[in-house]
């Protein structure tokens, strides 16, 4: 069984990799990539992007969950939109001059 709908059979070879669930996991793949693994990803999603988002608009956003591939889709959506900077302005997966970023992530303060 594919992760994605028929119509996007194209981006299955990235599914596995980037159909996460939450934007801290979804960071830490980023993080844990290499620049040509977010090149490719990139250059095979950016085109299909408008079909993504036409398709997905389709949907009420609160039964996207119960339809597996849709879901995937939206997730895989998701990871395009946090990773594409990397891409398209840093040129690295991480944020330039951010110390350390991830560390922050996880800090919540006492309030």
């Amino acid at each position: 069984m594919t992760m994605l709908p028929d119509a996007f059979s194209d981006l299955e070879p990235f599914a596995a990799k980037w159909c996460i669930e939450g934007q801290d996991a979804r960071y830490a793949e980023r993080l844990a990539s290499t620049m040509p693994e977010l090149q490719a990803f990139y250059d095979a999603t950016l085109p299909r992007l408008a079909d993504i988002m036409s398709y997905l608009d389709g949907f009420d956003l609160a039964s996207i969950p119960s339809e597996p591939q849709n879901h995937n889709l939206l997730l895989l959506a998701y990871s395009f939109v946090q990773m594409s900077f990397s891409v398209e302005a840093w040129g690295q997966p991480r944020v330039p001059d951010s110390g350390a970023a991830e560390i922050l992530a996880v800090y919540e303060p006492a309030i």
